[in-house]
């Protein structure tokens, strides 16, 4: 079977959550003996950031003479230089006025963004009839809509939901206007069949999804126990740790660094380092410079071994708005590590059993408790990362990969049937 696997966005030099499991479908396809190929559509020069098999092709269909016609970028200054705050008002009011200018020429936000979707999507018609694959694997919903709007194609699709379903589909999360939720909602009509994260997300689907509905959890490294964080081992200074894109919209490591700011003069021997990169980096420099903090708290940057990195720390924080099944946490859970996180928390509510496996949160004053309990009680870490560590038994790659090859033969099976 020839396998396409699209993810239209940031596949290129990505190394976030979706990135990381379309290289493990594409790699487990392939040793099924599939033939795969990812294909995205990005104007940057790039490749993939995790291991890919021998014979894996990724395709960048970007094509510079396909017309998009863009709105000036808005920026939002979030330092405390006055002179660059009155630059970058200046700069935003102009872009304003331009970009309200090309909207009257266009008709309207929505005529934009549709010529723009349009001229992108008649390229992956072009392209996927080339190619000719047997099954489409979207990693988005936004994914299967660049490819199948005002366009049909007799080959199943399946998409991968990486986080909650209505996430991609609804303005929970805000910035989409109407237009755009029903171009999105009505794309899956599109579908032959979806895998979800936990049995939970099937009350999120849409009511105009017919498909299948598989739910197959993320892959979750397994740890030895002799390779577990020892929590009993006498260190003279202890680590928190945190992994995740630097997103305080999402992730929301400010708030973090400002629990730890609280807590730091009482626990003197301890730091906190925060893996990743985004769009943020900087904010964040600042507010642990504004905090004096410098030297307690590390903006460390991409890791390509973070198994490592959390092996050497003592507990895992995760203080995020929203989640689908996030890697990083069940990572620090395999090794052993404590964690906490938000009871509002979605896929973090899932994984953290609360006073088990670590805390749940319901509010920020909670939070940092939490913290404070696990930084105080090197036994309670120890017991709840014990636990941690067999909660992720179930998630082993080998399980994984089971679910996925009897989700994709099922739903081609009956889509050959059907037509």
């Amino acid at each position: 079977m020839k396998i396409l696997i699209i993810q239209h966005l940031y596949f290129l030099n990505g190394t976030g959550g979706t990135e990381k499991i379309a290289c493990f479908l594409a790699n487990n396809f392939n040793l099924a003996g599939h033939e795969v190929e990812i294909a995205t559509n990005e104007n940057i020069q790039g490749d993939a950031k995790f291991p890919l098999n021998r014979g894996i092709k990724v395709t960048n269909i970007f094509d510079s003479s396909v017309v998009q016609i863009e709105k000036e970028a808005i920026y939002n200054y979030k330092g405390r230089n006055p002179l660059l705050w009155i630059k970058y008002k200046v700069r935003k009011k102009l872009a304003k006025r331009a970009n309200r200018s090309l909207l009257r020429k266009m008709g309207g936000e929505e005529q934009l963004y549709t010529f723009n979707l349009q001229q992108r999507s008649a390229g992956w018609k072009k392209y996927i009839e080339s190619v000719e694959p047997d099954l489409i694997v979207t990693m988005s919903i936004a994914s299967l809509l660049e490819i199948t709007y005002q366009n049909n194609f007799k080959i199943p699709i399946i998409d991968s939901v990486n986080g909650r379903p209505d996430y991609d589909f609804t303005n929970i999360l805000g910035g989409r206007e109407p237009f755009m939720l029903d171009l999105l909602s009505s794309s899956f009509s599109h579908l032959s069949g979806i895998q979800i994260l936990f049995e939970s997300y099937k009350q999120y689907l849409p009511e105009n999804f017919s498909g299948a509905c598989h739910v197959i959890p993320n892959p979750v490294p397994q740890i030895e126990p002799h390779e577990l964080v020892n929590h009993q081992v006498e260190k003279k200074r202890r680590k928190i740790i945190h992994i995740a894109r630097l997103d305080i919209g999402c992730k929301q490591q400010d708030i973090l660094i400002n629990m730890f700011s609280k807590l730091a003069q009482k626990y003197t021997n301890w730091d906190m380092e925060l893996w990743g990169v985004g769009s943020d980096h900087d904010f964040l420099k600042e507010q642990i410079q504004a905090l004096d903090l410098e030297h307690r708290i590390f903006l460390k940057g991409f890791t390509q071994d973070p198994l490592q990195k959390l092996k050497e720390a003592d507990l895992f924080a995760f203080p995020s708005k929203y989640e689908g099944f996030p890697l990083a946490l069940t990572e620090a859970m395999s090794l052993g590590l404590p964690c906490i996180g938000f009871s509002s928390c979605s896929g973090v509510n899932e994984l953290i059993k609360d006073k088990q496996t670590g805390y749940l949160a319901s509010s920020i004053a909670e939070f940092e408790t939490c913290l404070s309990l696990l930084m105080d009680d090197g036994m309670r870490r120890a017991q709840f990362g014990l636990e941690a560590h067999r909660s992720m038994e179930q998630y082993a790659s080998d399980m994984i990969t089971s679910l996925w090859d009897k989700c994709i033969n099922e739903i081609v099976e009956k889509f050959n049937v059907q037509h």
